[in-house]
């Protein structure tokens, strides 16, 4: 059995080793401190939770031993895409640097520049960052990057989850070409394959487990659930959640449960403190200062269960993690076995229950076709239905009376609506009639009007004495006839003025188109008397 004493480390390095209780590596370490130490690039796989944040902090630690920083320029540089993560390497090194006089500065969001930038200044050996941060430093011109030696880079396909990876070539080109390099990972994605390939040269490869699998000592279980209603399903699902923590009674030391979405965190961790349990959220949207105090009282033990977002299933490091909850199955198959990575830790057993809605079944089944096996089924503890029966639920017979309450509402509004429907049909006429009655009244002065000028009457139209004849319609729509008409009149005249194009003039309205009163005495001739004018 290989002993941390058989790897070459430094004897202040074994000192705060075994102070901190350990004596044997991880596979892990065991395969990555010993090609590290001979200066080799090294390419690490294994799954979370299996030591790797030690794989390359103690060799680093080892390594650094001798020599001294300077100014802005740090001897080496560790990568970490989350605050929590970065805080953790953090942590180890001041467990492991416990007998050196090794310096570091931790750069994460969250914390002001100045207080960053007075440790940069002083010099670092190590200069632990997140991708975003590290840049903002560096764009400031308050960092020097050539004088790396050493360049870690951590959780590398969590890197490609949020979008780091332009990043990270863009701090290996500030880099000197001759740094080496420690990269790990617990999977390995075609993208993050193909940055090894261009950044690493020759390295130790290191796989102890298949990749993105899960711990053996890790029992999992997924409850199939369906919500009644659609618009109870998020109230019943978060009753099952409770039914499922409460059905593992003491063997609950503490839990994390993990949610999609930062706005479940928030209601999922309200909901548990409101039924009595004693939870708290973290997520990306909370402050810093928040985050670390909700973290510090999880690990001191004083809060049991912690609702978060993936934003912790990586670099939270907490041993004695019995439980995992997925209130949500990942969008991600390869976050599924990071989340239920935070317990089984360090050799101990855990347990992880997922809750599965017939929406994530697809996702579900990326998990399964990832991990390689298929994940037990769970009986509902709430029974068959989906949800305990909760204070609105009524008896059987107040639902009859319901259901046969619905068809009777609807005859009610299909009724109503169709008196409306058919109530101008009854009233038009009676306006009709009162449109009528005045016209009828008109009648007999237009018919005298017509006898004392029958020349008049000879000259009307045809289609003008059908209209005459006809009842005449409303006044408002005459009116609205008439003006349509005026309208319409008035577009042809400006058309056939030339109207359209802008900057008329008011006389331009004023003109006399046309012959006017002036009419020419050839258009007025015969045509035997315009023959006869030709001919002479």
């Amino acid at each position: 059995m290989t002993k941390f004493t058989d790897l070459n480390l430094d004897k202040k390095v074994l000192k705060a080793i075994a102070d901190a209780g350990y004596e044997e590596p991880t596979p892990i370490q065991a395969g990555a401190i010993p090609p590290a130490l001979e200066g080799r690039d090294v390419l690490g796989i294994a799954q979370t939770g299996t030591g790797k944040t030690a794989s390359f902090t103690l060799p680093m630690i080892t390594l650094l031993g001798r020599g001294r920083a300077r100014a802005r320029m740090p001897r080496s540089l560790v990568l970490c895409p989350t605050r929590e993560l970065a805080a953790q390497v953090a942590e180890n090194f001041d467990t492991y640097t416990k007998y050196h006089k090794l310096t570091k500065a931790l750069l994460i969001g969250g914390v002001s520049f100045k207080e960053q930038d007075q440790l940069i200044d002083k010099g670092v050996d190590v200069l632990i960052a997140t991708p975003g941060r590290l840049l903002d430093h560096f764009e400031r011109g308050k960092l020097i990057l050539s004088d790396v030696k050493i360049m870690v880079v951590d959780e590398a396909d969590r890197m490609l989850d949020m979008g780091f990876i332009p990043d990270i070539e863009k701090i290996f080109g500030m880099t000197p070409f001759t740094r080496q390099t420690l990269f790990f990972s617990a999977t390995m994605a075609p993208e993050i394959e193909r940055i090894t390939n261009t950044f690493l040269s020759n390295p130790a490869r290191i796989e102890v487990a298949r990749q993105a699998t899960s711990g053996e000592n890790i029992k999992q279980n997924v409850v199939m659930f369906k919500g009644s209603r659609r618009e109870r399903a998020a109230t019943e699902k978060r009753d099952l959640l409770r039914a499922l923590i409460d059905a593992e009674g003491e063997t609950l030391q503490n839990g994390i449960i993990f949610c999609n979405r930062k706005m479940d965190v928030d209601i999922v961790a309200k909901s548990l403190s409101k039924h009595g349990y004693d939870a708290a959220p973290i997520h990306g949207d909370l402050d810093q200062s928040k985050r670390n105090a909700t973290l510090e009282g999880f690990r001191n033990g004083e809060l049991k269960i912690l609702v978060a977002s993936d934003v912790a299933a990586r670099g939270l490091d907490v041993p004695s993690v019995t439980h995992v909850f997925n209130f949500d199955v990942p969008s991600h198959a390869e976050d599924y076995v990071h989340r239920i990575g935070r317990t089984g830790r360090a050799g101990r057993d855990g347990k992880a229950i997922m809750i599965c809605e017939p929406r994530d079944e697809k996702n579900f089944a990326d998990v399964e076709r990832l991990i390689g096996k298929d994940i037990p089924r769970l009986d509902n503890p709430l029974g068959t239905s989906s949800a305990a029966p909760s204070n609105e639920a009524a008896s059987p017979e107040a639902n009859e009376t319901k259901s046969a309450e619905k068809p009777k509402r609807t005859r009610t509004r299909s009724r109503r609506s169709s008196d409306k429907t058919e109530a101008p049909k009854t009233d038009t006429p009676k306006v009709d009639a009162e449109a009528v009655t005045p016209v009828q009244t008109e009648a007999p002065v237009d018919a005298a009007a017509q006898e004392a000028a029958p020349e008049v009457k000879e000259e009307t139209s045809p289609a003008a004495r059908e209209t005459a004849s006809e009842p005449r319609q409303d006044t408002r729509t005459e009116r609205r006839d008439d003006k349509r008409d005026d309208n319409r009149d008035d577009k042809r005249a400006s058309r056939s003025r030339g109207g359209r194009g802008r900057g008329r003039s008011r006389d331009d309205d004023n003109k006399v188109l046309g012959l006017g009163d002036h009419l020419p005495s050839f258009i007025a001739m015969s045509f035997e008397e315009r023959r006869e004018a030709e001919g002479n």
